[in-house]
């Protein structure tokens, strides 16, 4: 698996220009036209666009690629719907521009491309399975993208309609949050429902709760451990205590053994450790400190005598 990994990053960095350039770029000018056509001229682009597994099914493919067309036709705004397409637009187009220039454009497009892949795979099962059709837009998908720059830059700061000034890694979270509040809250309102269900549409609406963490799939498959990069702060603060322990450890004065710790020491049988055991009476240099002990010469291997059975002994052949 590891050779594997090495190998598929080597072929993103030696192809590293190939792809589609300035993808961002064409795919929120397209998202203009569409909100313009839709908003001034009133025409269905919105509803011909948008992503429905139903209309897939018969036929309608276009519909599992066109829907990311139509984010800035779903940007709302206490300013008004204009406004809200005009910085969605914006916005995107800058995440886009910059994770093109830090990850590469080929790494880049394939992140994209994934994530829609992954959306088109897991609505269409959910639909030849379970029989549950679903619409879905390219709100999710863009979440993966923000989650990325924010892994990369946790505390660039943007500003809200131009003038609230928050870090990225805090929109983050409050992204987060809301992909467990959808979660939750789908889990909770079918909850009471599901006695009355078939199981297959038990599953699928199980399936759809968990349709944002889906979404943002590619997200954590492309950035791994970089993920928890979105939580700067508690991963400094377990840095941080893990070298207070260990200086205080290594302040610590050494405990250094009793140079008596022989005399005490007993093993497992009782007996005191020793170097010199008498084979013949079993006297050992612990026990008689003053004893000598000499190896006989003339005995086959090493067999050790004190003074009074080395030369009184049989020897070892």
């Amino acid at each position: 698996m590891g050779k594997l990994r090495r190998n598929y990053n080597t072929f993103l960095h030696q192809n590293a220009n190939k792809g589609i350039p300035n993808l961002m770029f064409w795919i929120c000018a397209s998202n203009a036209v569409v909100f313009v056509m839709d908003f001034f001229f009133k025409l269905p682009l919105l509803e011909l666009l948008i992503f429905k597994s139903s209309s897939i099914a018969h036929g309608e493919v276009w519909r599992l690629f066109s829907y990311i067309f139509t984010f800035a036709c779903m940007a709302g705004s206490i300013f008004g719907p204009i406004l809200g397409a005009v910085i969605s637009i914006l916005f995107y187009h800058w995440i886009g521009k910059l994770l093109e220039a830090v990850m590469g454009r080929l790494r880049f497009n394939i992140f994209y491309f994934s994530g829609i892949l992954l959306i088109d795979l897991y609505f269409m099962l959910i639909y030849w399975i379970c029989g549950i059709p679903r619409v879905a837009d390219a709100n999710y998908l863009n979440l993966s993208m923000f989650l990325a720059v924010a892994t990369l830059i946790p505390d660039e700061r943007v500003y809200i309609y131009f003038i609230i000034p928050v870090k990225m890694k805090w929109l983050a979270w409050l992204d987060l949050a809301l992909c467990v509040y959808y979660t939750i809250s789908s889990f909770v309102e079918f909850t009471p429902l599901f006695s009355l269900l078939e199981t297959t549409t038990i599953i699928g609406i199980c399936l759809i709760a968990f349709y944002p963490w889906v979404s943002i799939l590619n997200y954590f498959l492309f950035f791994g451990r970089k993920c928890k990069n979105l939580f700067p702060s508690l991963r400094q603060k377990y840095k941080q205590n893990k070298r207070q322990y260990e200086f205080r450890r290594a302040q610590q004065p050494q405990q250094q053994p009793h140079p008596d710790w022989a005399k005490n020491y007993r093993n497992a049988e009782g007996q005191r450790p020793y170097r010199h055991k008498c084979t013949v009476c079993g006297r050992t240099d612990t026990q008689c400190p003053d004893l000598e002990f000499r190896y006989c010469s003339r005995c086959k291997g090493y067999f050790c005598y004190c003074v009074d059975h080395i030369n009184n002994h049989s020897h070892v052949e």
